[in-house]
């Protein structure tokens, strides 16, 4: 289990207000938290109970101001496009496919994840199909 303790801070943006979501990127946001989130049980946060029912923060919120949220769900392979999306205004990368905004430590990255697996087979059968009709293009005749 984790220390939400040990978590460095929440961040911020440079005027010192919390990092926003918009209404698509929050139900995102909730889908993630009822899914995966080890804290959350029907609506409210075990972390913060101290004997009595504490609603789930985040998932009121459209800021970003839950450590366990923003340090563990959006580093998750599912939370990848939401922390993109949210975070990384500046560095942020669309799919040429789909349109999803991703995240990537490559700068030759074009595809999100779900899209790279597709574009990758269609590119190697057509690259297949290229290389066998130069093939039969190079044969000599028979007969």
């Amino acid at each position: 289990m984790f220390n939400i303790k040990d978590f460095p801070p929440i961040e911020r943006r440079p005027d010192g207000s919390l990092y926003r979501m918009d209404a698509k990127q929050r139900r995102e946001a909730l889908r993630l938290i009822k899914g995966l989130c080890s804290y959350y049980d029907s609506g409210n946060c075990l972390y913060l109970d101290r004997g009595e029912e504490v609603t789930c923060p985040q998932s009121i919120s459209y800021s970003v101001c839950c450590k366990f949220f923003r340090h563990v769900l959006l580093k998750d392979k599912e939370g990848k496009g939401l922390e993109a999306a949210v975070f990384q205004h500046d560095a942020l990368k669309h799919c040429k496919r789909c349109g999803k905004a991703f995240s990537s430590s490559s700068n030759r990255a074009k595809y999100c994840e779900s899209c790279k697996a597709e574009v990758q087979r269609r590119q190697k059968a057509e690259h297949a199909r290229k290389k066998r009709a130069e093939s039969r293009k190079m044969e000599p005749e028979k007969g």
